[in-house]
């Protein structure tokens, strides 16, 4: 079974959601968190990301860091910015996104879920975390005594929750606004949470989709003051962490794409020699690969499309048949050298909406290749995070992002 569990939140006053609300912590980077928030003391990126309130010489994980992203969130309270709620509520949380022709829209159920659920597998991952970040994301979520944002979890498609879903949005909102990049976002107060509690205890598990460094760190820092508590009882809320759960069907993965800075001594015919002794090469218009097992190429000035054979994928294996693994597997080890793609310098990563336009520009601003990739499906991330296994790095790119500072879960 999974344990979700309502929260006495701190949030923002209604009449300040908009100007609270900021981005994730890890979209960003010092620069672009100093420009969002510098003529704007109510974003949420003064606590998620205070380096940037401070010198470039001050490094992100010094002390003063994290002593200001605690009194930052401090301030938001005491100046009335942030609530506190006084009953313990779960929320539902709505975003709306224009993408293209597209209109995406996921409704989440913002809840905590149990630190041990997530270290007995009930919460399963796809991707492994590195230690510093887990490290940073840890003494960020204890100096602050919370979890300033929210792990993005999705769920198999459930009935009975989406019946709680639909009549839950059916009330009055509690904030209602549109954020600066034009995604709409609206949020609801759900008073009785049992029916969503029941709900999730049928399950046998939840999937993280995105904020592995959040879960881990946030299960870390659970863990260490369990540990420090001498009277600890279980009942305790660093216990729980800060999670928004979706239905599987509600949500979007985009591509990563892969751009290597050289073609490791070849000419580009050469290297479309390499490639078409392994898989069909044709011209193409579109960048976009229109199928799984197929990728787009820009090379010299050309978009290609690469097909592999089909009876040369092992589509029962959850790993090998993923097009991130297959590109690396045929085409980057073996013809580029990029031996590891989480530490080779050489290659880069492009992912969500800035798509194959921001591929051509750096390739012909830099030279190199650039691959356009097919999105992995939500199918293919349950069925690895099932199997225990572990997706090559930089493989989904979910939109639209959760925004923080909507919901703050305090650890007691």
């Amino acid at each position: 079974m999974v344990r979700v569990s309502p929260l006495c939140a701190v949030r923002p006053a209604p009449e300040h959601a908009s100007t609270v609300a900021s981005v994730p912590y890890d979209v960003v980077n010092r620069d672009e968190a100093r420009a969002l928030s510098k003529d704007n003391p109510r974003s949420f990126l003064h606590v998620l990301r205070p380096d940037a309130d401070l010198p470039d010489d001050v490094s992100p994980y010094d002390d003063r860091v994290y002593d200001m992203a605690r009194d930052n969130l401090q301030k938001l309270i005491n100046d009335g910015s942030l609530l506190h709620d006084t009953d313990p509520c779960i929320y539902l949380y709505r975003q709306e996104m224009k993408l293209g022709d597209q209109v995406l829209v996921q409704t989440g159920v913002m809840a905590c879920c149990h630190i041990d659920d997530y270290a007995q597998g009930h919460i399963k991952k796809h991707e492994n975390t590195r230690k510093d970040k887990e490290d940073d994301r840890t003494r960020h979520v204890l100096t602050l005594n919370a979890n300033a944002g929210p792990v993005f979890m999705l769920n198999k498609d459930d009935d009975a929750i989406a019946t709680l879903i639909a009549e839950g949005t059916k009330g009055t909102p509690l904030y209602d606004f549109v954020s600066d990049d034009s995604i709409k976002h609206t949020m609801w107060r759900i008073a009785d949470p049992a029916p969503f509690i029941s709900a999730y205890a049928a399950m046998p598990a939840v999937y993280v989709a995105d904020g592995h460094h959040r879960a881990a760190s946030a299960a870390r820092a659970g863990a260490e003051r369990k540990t420090a508590n001498p009277d600890h009882t279980g009942e305790e809320q660093y216990n729980w962490f800060l999670t928004c759960l979706f239905p599987a069907s509600a949500l979007t993965i985009l591509p990563y794409h892969r751009i290597v800075t050289d073609l490791n001594g070849h000419t580009p015919a050469q290297l479309l020699d390499a490639i078409s002794a392994i898989a069909r090469v044709e011209p193409e218009t579109d960048p976009l690969p229109r199928a799984a097992g197929c990728f787009g190429m820009y090379l010299d000035g050309t978009w290609h499309s690469i097909t592999l054979p089909e009876q040369s994928i092992d589509r029962t294996d959850p790993i090998a048949s993923l097009d991130y693994e297959l590109l690396a597997q045929r085409i980057l080890a073996p013809l580029l050298r990029i031996a590891d793609v989480r530490t080779d310098k050489r290659i880069d990563f492009v992912g969500g909406i800035r798509g194959p336009g921001e591929l051509k520009r750096r390739v012909d601003a830099s030279g190199g290749v650039a691959f356009a990739m097919y999105p992995v499906t939500i199918d293919q991330l349950i069925a690895v995070a099932d199997a225990g296994a572990i997706m090559p790095p930089k493989s989904t790119w979910f939109e639209p992002k959760l925004r923080s500072g909507l919901i703050v879960h305090m650890l007691d």
